[in-house]
């Protein structure tokens, strides 16, 4: 199918391509591929197969070896030209994406842009594991963060600090560290509280090593597991919380009664 002319100033579009898997890219970040005459995709993090979503005539840059001026360059230059012009990322592209540092300098050269989500890894890792990372009774927070590395993170946002709440931890980005992981969340967190690592998530070649913060590390070792991997961290991993009141028979909200009837208004 042949893609209408690009309306005049078609933004530039940041595409979340999802974990991996390349089913799970959204209906619009699939169509987005589709229509694009020019994409810069991660290549080194990007499933391939995503661009079978491409027509024959797109021009496709991998940005795995290029910097931020190149890739800028080339997003503008596509714009400019009129193309209907795709920035591919993993993931969503809202974490650890790196997309502020893109959309400052396409701010300071006046090209529109927008951006389409994706899932996100951590989505894809609870979903490989069958978890739900809330659950009553355990947890009803949700932290999503790194332990600083060659990137450094703010003061008060260290894993020493973030594991004091004792929520549920979905850790980006530091596989290559679990001793250190594991030390930090020791302070915190029992020896016993049950972790999970899923490399690859979604991936065909996707592991999951599943073990406590007493041992993980051993475990992670052993598998040679060293980059590309989510740590998740809480006893929300064991489905031991309470059960959730949404679908008690007692527990009346805006369209059901205590009594099975219908209710009204918005569910609460």
């Amino acid at each position: 199918m042949t893609p209408p002319a690009p309306a005049s100033g078609s933004p530039v579009l940041f595409v979340g391509a999802g974990p991996g898997d390349p089913e799970l890219i959204t209906l619009r970040g699939a169509r987005a591929l589709a229509e694009a005459d020019l994409v810069v995709w991660a290549g080194s993090l990007v499933h391939p197969a995503l661009l079978d979503h491409c027509r024959s005539e797109a021009v496709i840059h991998d940005s795995a070896g290029l910097d931020l001026a190149q890739i800028v360059q080339l997003l503008a230059q596509g714009h400019r030209s009129g193309r209907r012009v795709v920035r591919l990322h993993t993931g969503d592209p809202s974490l650890y994406g790196a997309i502020a540092e893109q959309m400052n300098e396409l701010d300071a050269l006046g090209v529109p842009y927008a951006v389409i989500p994706g899932v996100s890894s951590f989505a894809a890792s609870a979903a490989a594991l069958n978890a739900e990372l809330t659950m009553p009774g355990l947890s009803q927070t949700v932290i999503l963060t790194r332990r600083a590395g060659r990137t450094p993170v703010p003061q008060g946002q260290d894993l020493v600090s973030l594991a004091s709440h004792r929520a549920t931890l979905c850790i980006f980005l530091s596989v290559g560290q679990i001793e250190e992981v594991v030390a930090d969340l020791l302070q915190h967190y029992p020896g016993s509280t049950t972790v999970a690592v899923v490399a690859n998530a979604s991936w065909p070649e996707e592991r999951i090593v599943r073990g406590t913060l007493a041992d993980i590390a051993g475990r992670v070792e052993e598998e040679g597991i060293s980059r590309t991997a989510m740590i998740l961290v809480g006893d929300v991993l064991d489905r031991s919380g309470e059960v959730s009141r949404l679908y008690d028979r007692a527990f009346s909200h805006g369209y059901r009664h205590a009594d099975g009837g219908s209710g009204e208004g918005a569910l609460e």
